[in-house]
C-alpha cells in the first residue's frame, strides 16, 4: 500500500508536485500544438511544390 501521509512537511511536498504536474502538462500541450503546426506547415510546403 501506498503511504501519502507527508506529516508536517504535507504543506510544501504536495504543492511541489502540483507545480509540477501543471508544468509537465503545459510542456506536453506546448509540444503537441507545435507539432500540429509543424505538420501543417509541411503539408502546405509540400502542396506548393
Amino acid at each position: 500500500m501506498i503511504d501519502l501521509d507527508m506529516g508536517q512537511y504535507a504543506a510544501f511536498v504536495w504543492p511541489a508536485w502540483a507545480i509540477s504536474a501543471v508544468v509537465l502538462a503545459a510542456l506536453a500541450a506546448r509540444a503537441l500544438t507545435a507539432a500540429r503546426r509543424w505538420s501543417a506547415e509541411l503539408k502546405r510546403l509540400e502542396a506548393e511544390d
